[in-house]
């Protein structure tokens, strides 16, 4: 609403909200705050657990920072960037979404502090740019090289899941995700790569943690099925065909007139013949094994039974790629096109039973480009909260055979980085190094959260680690099992650097993008379609709109 000349001039749309200048940042704030608070508990070893409950009643319990924010319904704008930090953590190195969300809440409350000070928001997104510039450079400087082949990699993986409910067994879930990374590695541009997608993760309940393997190539979850079929395929040739074997229904509603009751034979062993055509076709390319994505008839069963063909059907799209990519078969669209070029090799298929459901495994490939982690456990939440943590730790793995560089954990790098940036911002000067200095104290936010959460006093510890940081070097964190400020490398307790880096990145871009908002207009939520002329529905009236038909009053 304006005025001009004493009249109002109306802008923006009936019930539409409007927040200007501090309120709107200040608000914007508090909300970020709230969320990096929800999560913050949740770090380290001695973190604690979500219990989510949704709209339906299914229950989560983790403390996986992208888990617990990607299940809870953020409605604030402004908190929705969190989340969003936590989903690109996340999805571009798989570990580290806690820390990157409790960085950017810290950032903010800090931020706020200084605006109230007459610091210009423009300043100090300029400063934290800068800030988080330096922080990369000073981590890519302190960083550690390592061979993939040594036992960095297994020790990272290991820190991973420390914080994790399979703490456990990571011993175990570390060797198995450090194995099948490295199997499916590949080279891209002249560099390692590893495409975790290609690590198929399946779910069972029953056993324990400690019965989780790996498998040497493709699981589907679905059983041979017919009965006649063997359940046991050595040798396979392996066809992969996106196209039903069954008779295909007209798209419109045909009519059949019969006068003779032979003629309703002939129309059903025209039918077998047809499907007995499509079983041939597979029996003379060779193959003795179909992953069907689609459909088999009970008839065409029947032949590949007699024919000593095993068949699986409806195949996901995503396992058919799988199985394609280890055996070599080509996914065929056509049946008139499957030649015994277009097979595939395994050394052996099996159907195994695992807990209450049949499971098919295709194991011995030539060229394995593909593996499987079996996931076990005794209670479901503790199988779901298992494959959140083998996927961080695959993430982890991952991140050092592409980039093998590492820093140490337990909050040791953090505060190497505090100290080298308010170094740096005395450099700088001016206002911007407010800003710089703000970024310095909140990395610190991570060794304090962790002292925190294990019953620790923060302050004392963080006293210790500053004192050792001036002088006995770069690796000194917080061992939160015994208490004590140790050496982290010594201890084993490592992380990837690319973790590292884009956690900082994500908080900094984060919360520039919030301190650069001054004015939030929310729209009014649509109150549903509008009524017609003349108020009610045709058929809603009467019976004080209860709608009840004429004569029944």
């Amino acid at each position: 609403m304006a005025y001009l000349s004493g009249a109002p001039v109306l802008i923006l749309k009936e019930g539409t909200e409007q927040r200007k200048g501090k309120d709107a940042l200040k608000n914007n704030i508090t909300a970020s705050k709230i969320i990096a608070e929800t999560v913050r508990t949740t770090l380290g070893p001695r973190g604690m657990d979500k219990m989510l409950v949704d709209s339906l009643g299914d229950v989560t319990i983790t403390n996986d920072g992208a888990t617990i924010l990607d299940e809870i319904d953020v409605q604030h704008p402004a908190a929705k960037m969190l989340v969003e930090v936590a989903k690109t953590q996340d999805d571009e190195v798989g570990d580290g979404t806690t820390t990157a969300v409790v960085l950017a809440g810290e950032l903010l409350k800090r931020a706020e502090k200084l605006i109230n000070q007459k610091i210009h928001p423009t300043t100090l997104v300029s400063g934290l740019k800068k800030g988080a510039d330096k922080a990369r450079e000073i981590l890519k400087n302190i960083a550690t090289q390592v061979d993939i082949e040594g036992s960095e990699i297994t020790k990272a993986t290991i820190t991973s899941m420390n914080s994790k409910n399979v703490s456990g067994v990571r011993g175990t879930f570390a060797e198995i995700a450090v194995s099948a990374t490295k199997k499916v590695r590949e080279t891209r541009e002249g560099k390692p790569y590893v495409d975790i997608e290609q690590i198929q993760i399946i779910k069972k309940k029953g056993k324990s943690l400690l019965d989780t393997e790996l498998i040497d190539g493709i699981i589907i979850d679905k059983e041979i099925v017919h009965a006649g079929m063997p359940k046991q395929v050595h040798d396979a040739k392996v066809a992969l065909l996106n196209v039903a074997l069954e008779i295909k229904k007209t798209e419109f509603d045909s009519e059949i007139r019969i006068s003779d009751p032979t003629q309703v034979q002939a129309f059903l062993d025209e039918e077998e013949k047809l499907l007995r055509s499509m079983v041939d076709k597979v029996k003379n390319s060779g193959a003795n094994f179909i992953a069907c994505q689609k459909g088999i008839d009970d008839v065409a069963q029947h032949f590949l039974s007699k024919a000593g063909v095993a068949a699986v059907r409806r195949v996901k799209k995503s396992d058919m790629e799988k199985i394609s990519r280890s055996t070599g078969a080509k996914v065929i669209m056509n049946l008139d096109d499957l030649t015994p070029t277009d097979l595939g090799t395994a050394g052996l298929i099996e159907e195994k039973k695992i807990g209450d459901d049949k499971m098919i495994f295709v194991t011995g490939t030539k060229d394995l480009k593909s593996v499987s982690i079996l996931i076990r456990g005794g209670v479901e939440h503790v199988v779901d909260e298992a494959d959140r943590s083998m996927h961080d730790a695959l993430c982890v793995a991952a991140d050092i055979i592409k980039d093998n560089y590492v820093v140490a954990g337990g909050g040791a790098i953090e505060v190497e980085l505090a100290k080298q940036l308010k170094g740096y911002a005395k450099s700088i000067g001016g206002r911007e190094q407010f800003a710089i200095d703000s970024l310095a104290e909140t990395l610190e936010i991570v060794p304090k959260t962790l002292a925190e959460n294990a019953g620790l006093d923060p302050i004392d510890i963080l006293a210790e680690l500053r004192a050792k940081h001036e002088s006995d070097g770069k690796n000194y964190g917080i061992n939160v099992i015994s208490g004590k400020v140790e050496d982290m490398f010594q201890a084993g307790v490592l992380e990837p650097m690319v973790v590292k880096l884009q956690a900082i990145k994500s908080a900094v871009e984060a919360v520039n993008m919030i301190l650069r908002i001054d004015d939030v207009i929310a729209a009014k939520a649509s109150a549903g379609p509008p009524m017609p002329p003349g108020g009610m529905p045709p058929g809603m009236g009467g019976m004080g709109g209860m709608g009840m038909p004429p004569g029944m009053m």
